[in-house]
């Protein structure tokens, strides 16, 4: 399972990209990862993290 959110944590703020990785066996997690990247103010290119 994996989620991508955007963590903003006051308004105003760009915020956090944050990913985190689930493994479940038999229906309980059994591994978690996550990594998180500051949002930067302009992107090298024209795709967006949102």
């Amino acid at each position: 399972m994996a989620v991508h959110s955007h963590l903003i944590p006051a308004p105003g703020q760009r915020g956090s990209a944050v990913v985190d990785l689930v493994r479940v066996r038999n229906g309980k997690i059994v591994e978690h990862w996550d990594v998180v990247q500051e949002v930067p103010e302009t992107s090298a290119n024209d795709n967006t993290m949102f």
